[in-house]
């Protein structure tokens, strides 16, 4: 026992409807990075929060260096040497970042009877602690006026502050750039040095396969069991997640392009940093990627069509009618729908239920005497998406926040598919999805578009845009840099030669 840095020994947890965790085991060598791999809904999460001390797990017992240990709620976890990195942020954006940092903890000084906090020292630790991890943020800095990915980096650069023991990364690079990845796993590196445990939860095999030394798989609640990451190849680890063999990852394609339904012209955002004077066209029964790298504005691009961002300028066109756009009804009212990126920010209603969550796009429709739902026909529109995208739920009344993110994502799909409309801009659709799930998003948006439904695609994945894209643009810098038209033309190397086009 004493050879593992940390052991997890039969744990449960159920969740009324539900048993998330069944006899669960985990066992952290010392300097090492251990991949927790499964489907979403595999408990991957819920068994790290039971470790951290968010859950309190039903039975099982916790080892710290051969000690049996009691974990109540995080802070008993981080005095053991615990520190988690969670997948859905959780930032004070009008604070700095110090103050992020040592939120819950900040350093005290006296000044006669009093203790206040000690600023100076809550700075110059940040400082450094910042350098540990090689971020140069301003430690002054509002959070708030960060990306996404330099967030995620100073919640781990507060996990290093802690001196931990066990690190839990939860999916850290879902929003993370290239380069940002890369100064994560020289952090991880530095810390596989000091002899720090490891644990690495993360969808995407090619950073499985660099990072990891040691990989466990669960599913639906179950240990499966734990490999040598060098003996594991992609093939295996995906038939050990899934339960089955799944041979093709991009389904075969059905769709049949058509005639152009959008035309968008000269797009130019209110902002001078943004899209500038941006031309693009959709067809029906297309699926059509963007591509580019982080800061393309892509998102801020469409969701400027979707009536969310202002514009200085710009013409859209539906079937060769040109129509007005100036907030989202206007977009839902001319058929558009957008599956935003950032899921828990603004895509769930954490605190509803999946039927609420997906019912809000069409209670509209099923109204009586004009104010009274029709119950029974959104309970059956939510049964059919429930049970067509898989949905693992004990009922339509669960809460959505309750739910792994995968299957929130699938949640937020289902709203749309609900409201049936013509165009579908989905932003990141498969971020934090595992690969038998990436594939149920995948036959869906085939079938849409096999349908003669308009689909836009942004995507950071370069192997998800060359597979699914039937036609692909490539933005840097807020402008649109290549068109890729045909099959033979979408490669890796024509879209990084345009998305650097600065």
């Amino acid at each position: 026992m004493a050879d593992y840095k940390l052991e997890l020994k039969g744990i449960c947890k159920s969740f009324p409807g539900v048993k998330a965790l069944d006899n669960v085991q985990l066992s952290l060598r010392p300097g090492t990075v251990h991949a927790l791999m499964g489907e979403n809904g595999a408990g991957k999460s819920t068994l790290m929060k039971c470790l951290f001390g968010i859950y309190k797990m039903d039975a099982g017992e916790i080892y710290m260096d051969g000690e049996k240990i009691t974990v109540n709620n995080p802070d008993e976890a981080m005095k053991y040497g615990i520190a988690m990195v969670h997948q859905e942020l959780q930032p004070v954006p009008a604070r700095t970042v110090a103050e992020n940092l040592y939120l819950g903890r900040f350093p005290t000084k006296k000044i006669g009877p009093l203790q206040v906090i000690d600023h100076k020292k809550m700075y110059e630790d940040t400082a450094y602690w910042l350098k540990e991890v090689k971020m140069d943020f301003d430690p002054h800095a509002l959070l708030g006026d960060l990306s996404i990915g330099q967030m995620q980096s100073v919640e781990i650069a507060k996990a290093v502050s802690h001196n931990a023991k066990v690190v839990i990364f939860d999916e850290p690079t879902s929003s993370l750039s290239d380069n940002e990845v890369e100064a994560l796993f020289r952090i991880m590196n530095d810390l596989r040095d000091k002899g720090v445990a490891m644990v690495y939860i993360s969808h995407k095999m090619d950073e499985i396969k660099r990072i990891a030394d040691d990989i466990t798989i669960m599913r639906d609640g179950t240990y499966i069991g734990t490999w040598p990451a060098a003996e594991m190849t992609t093939d295996q680890i995906i038939a050990k997640m899934v339960g089955r063999e799944l041979t093709n990852v991009y389904p075969e394609r059905k769709n049949k392009p058509g005639e152009v339904i959008l035309e968008v012209e000269d797009f130019t955002s209110i902002h001078e940093k943004s899209f500038q004077h941006v031309s693009f066209n959709l067809r029906k029964g297309e699926i059509l990627g963007f591509g580019g790298l982080v800061g393309a504005q892509r998102t801020e691009l469409l969701e400027g069509l979707f009536g969310i961002r202002h514009i200085v300028s710009g013409t859209v066109k539906i079937n060769g009618k040109e129509v007005t756009i100036k907030k989202p009804a206007d977009a839902m009212k001319a058929g558009i729908g957008l599956i935003t990126e950032d899921r828990r920010g603004n895509g769930i209603f954490g605190c509803l239920s999946i039927k609420d969550n997906v019912g809000v796009s069409i209670y509209n429709k099923y109204l009586q005497a004009g104010f009274v739902l029709n119950h029974k026909k959104i309970n059956q529109v939510v049964d059919e998406s429930i049970d067509k995208l898989r949905i693992k739920t004990p009922s339509m009344q669960e809460h959505i926040q309750n739910l792994s993110g995968g299957n929130q994502q699938k949640v937020i799909v289902a709203r749309w598919l609900a409201n049936d409309p013509d165009i579908l801009i989905m932003d990141e659709p498969t971020r934090g999805i595992d690969v038998g799930a990436k594939h149920e998003i995948y036959e869906i948006m085939n079938d849409l578009a096999a349908q003669g439904k308009a689909i836009i695609m942004i995507s950071s994945e370069m192997a998800e845009l060359l597979g699914m894209s039937d036609r692909l643009y490539v933005m840097c810098d807020g402008k649109m840099r290549g068109e890729l038209t045909e099959t033979k033309e979408m490669t890796q190397e024509n879209v990084m030669h345009y998305a650097t086009q600065f």
